[in-house]
């Protein structure tokens, strides 16, 4: 899991959530880490609005079902009177996943899964998710309370390598952050995209249809959820399900396809963004593209280190625009990336590196 520095005084955090088994597993688990101090729980939307004046938490709980006040609202609420860090508990369901992503639209930092609470299995490792969720949320908080305008010139940036060639794929991947990002690159591509994406964004089981789905409609280029043999093409984005490793590679006809499997198991996070991106590396070498986004930890480094070292062109999102700099901190201090930009300019990076592609393939 990511460290964070020890905050000087205990993140104050506000649970909001009508059933009360919810409330003392939530309780229970963020109250077993020092760091954190639960202040109140609230059991329906406007309690959940009057105690975050009241008590003006650092992060909040977020229930999406709730009695008075529906959890969506509550959080258009908030982020319009007290805006601050939410993480939604939301329901594994289709219509749960849908209210999510809307969530996300309207601000939500990130998601656990009620369910996940709710089971006594694996509640070791939820505990650890949830607590490392808050931690971030806190510090994304107090990153943007302390940012400053930028004054004075741009960092210099590395640049790429002198015989770099286009790429003819790209490999994306993110986590916490992550939707919000990924739409906003997504849906600037123009719909004759010279070549395919592939995407892994940390997501709960049921989470990466409706995903795909929204972003197919809100996209010019098509985006769906990945399967099993399908060839890749231009124009073209498959996102990873969750609960599945995704690779590219070759069938007995020499074209790319999708992969899906269940193996390896043991890697922090399935879909991996590391075992995504190894493959694209291995099949595409020099002509493979990497864009590592935001989100926690270091999965994409080990991705990004082996698309680098075929000589393949390499992106990071930066620390500025970042929901979590976590991700792209790793490829950046491994020294692995090429490019280092803002959210804002990613899609146009990527329209630049895969002009050539779209000139070699009309001639």
């Amino acid at each position: 899991m990511p460290t964070f520095d020890k905050p000087a005084v205990p993140i104050r955090v506000l649970i909001a959530d009508d059933s009360a088994f919810m409330r003392a597993a939530l309780i229970r688990m963020l109250e077993s880490d020092p760091q954190i101090k639960v202040l109140g729980a609230a059991q329906n939307g406007l309690d959940a609005l009057e105690k975050t004046e009241q008590l003006d938490p650092d992060v909040i709980t977020l229930d999406l079902e709730m009695p008075r006040l529906d959890g969506l609202s509550t959080l258009r609420h908030i982020m319009e009177k007290y805006p601050r860090p939410v993480i939604v508990v939301s329901s594994q369901t289709r219509e749960g996943a849908e209210a999510t992503l809307e969530a996300f639209d309207l601000g939500a930092f990130d998601c656990i899964p009620k369910q996940l609470v709710e089971g006594r299995l694996g509640i070791i490792k939820i505990r650890d998710e949830l607590v490392a969720k808050v931690k971030a949320a806190a510090a994304q908080k107090m990153r943007r309370h302390l940012r400053t305008p930028r004054l004075g010139r741009p960092a210099p940036q590395p640049q790429p390598a002198a015989d770099a060639v286009a790429p003819s794929i790209v490999a994306m991947g993110s986590s916490t952050g992550g939707p919000q990002a990924l739409q906003q690159i997504l849906s600037a591509l123009p719909a004759d995209f010279p070549v395919p994406i592939v995407v892994v964004q940390h997501m709960p089981l049921g989470f990466t249809g409706p995903f795909a789905a929204r972003l197919n409609t809100n996209c010019r280029i098509h985006v769906s959820e990945a399967a099993p043999n399908l060839p890749l093409r231009p124009g073209y984005a498959w996102i990873a399900p969750a609960g599945w490793q995704l690779r590219v590679a070759r069938n007995e006809s020499a074209q790319v396809c999708l992969d899906l499997s269940k193996d390896p198991q043991n890697t922090p996070h399935i879909p991996s963004v590391d075992v995504m991106m190894r493959s694209v590396a291995d099949v595409y070498r020099n002509r493979a593209m990497g864009v590592i986004l935001t989100g926690m930890g270091a999965d994409g480094m080990l991705g990004m280190s082996a698309i680098y070292n075929y000589g393949g062109y390499t992106v990071g999102q930066d620390e500025h625009s970042c929901a979590v700099y976590g991700m792209p901190r790793a490829s950046a201090e491994a020294g692995v990336l090429r490019r280092v930009l803002p959210l804002s300019s990613i899609a146009d990076e990527m329209m630049m590196a895969t002009r050539m592609s779209a000139v070699a393939h009309q001639s």
